[in-house]
């Protein structure tokens, strides 16, 4: 026998709030703040940016395919953010007790860490958002990565891991050299 909680949810979902309600308001609410934050539309121009995040988020909610694939993604998201909190938590374990738990993992570690979970992010992402056969992005760029292996995509993707890392590396070097004149 369901319970009353989940009768409650299930009067929910049938009343749209699932699928009509939160998406309008993330939308809304993330598209309004990153107005008021960045300024686009001008200073002190809060009705204007509520009414360009009301517009945004209804024509989100409109398109039902965006509003699919944001309630598949999310929860799958939030396990990450779970995730990531665990390790990080056990991380915290071992940092030094002087220093705060960031100054001791370093900065390159933390760099690491965001674009692994930034890659994991956009996966989940590719995995959850599907072509007009039905696969998804991730399936598909998999299949066809793995039937047309040869040696031109192996050194592309080769040269192209090399050309990332000189970037960096020269990147990495003026900071350095900056911070060497600086003493």
């Amino acid at each position: 026998m369901p319970s009353t909680l989940a009768n409650a949810l299930t009067f929910f979902r049938d009343f749209g709030v699932f699928d009509v309600i939160l998406p309008f308001l993330l939308v809304f609410t993330v598209v309004y703040a990153i107005l008021q934050k960045t300024e686009l539309l001008g200073k002190n121009k809060s009705n204007l940016d509520a009414m360009v995040a009301f517009v945004i988020g209804l024509l989100v909610v409109a398109a039902t395919k965006v509003v699919g694939i944001i309630n598949e993604a999310l929860p799958q998201v939030m396990v990450l953010v779970v995730v990531s909190l665990s390790f990080l938590l056990m991380l915290g374990i071992f940092a030094r007790p002087d220093k705060t738990f960031f100054d001791s993992i370093g900065n390159r570690f933390m760099t690491g860490l965001m674009v692994i979970f930034s890659i994991i992010v956009v996966l989940i992402f590719l995995g959850v958002i599907e072509n007009s056969k039905g696969e998804s992005w991730l399936e598909y760029g998999w299949d066809f990565m793995i039937n047309n292996w040869n040696g031109a995509i192996l050194g592309s993707i080769v040269l192209f891991l090399i050309l990332i890392g000189a970037i960096f590396y020269v990147v990495g070097g003026d900071k350095e050299d900056k911070k060497k004149k600086e003493e």
